[in-house]
């Protein structure tokens, strides 16, 4: 029996792809800060506009999960925290 052998990924792809990932978030946070600003504005309140504002805030939720997973994720991929680090902040008072 034979398996399929998948290409893998090249480094060159997975640096465009983590690029337009950034970018994506970086439109969604553009997006929910001129949301706020015109509602800050008095341009519309946010009932005359429910649609958009229903997806305002389920664009802020997901931008909230990114944030906290990325804080997860680069708080757990480093390892473990070596003790001898720590202890000399502490004493250099960082």
């Amino acid at each position: 029996m034979t398996t399929l052998h998948m290409p893998r990924t090249s480094p060159r792809m997975s640096a465009v792809a983590e690029g337009v990932r950034e970018v994506f978030w970086v439109v969604v946070l553009g997006i929910i800060a001129a949301y706020v600003f015109f509602v800050a504005l008095g341009a519309f309140s946010p009932g005359e506009v429910a649609g958009v504002s229903i997806a305002v805030v389920i664009l802020l939720a997901l931008w909230l999960v990114h944030v906290g997973t990325a804080r997860w994720s680069e708080r757990h991929r480093t390892g473990p925290r070596d003790h001898r680090v720590s202890s000399g902040r502490e004493r250099r008072g960082f």
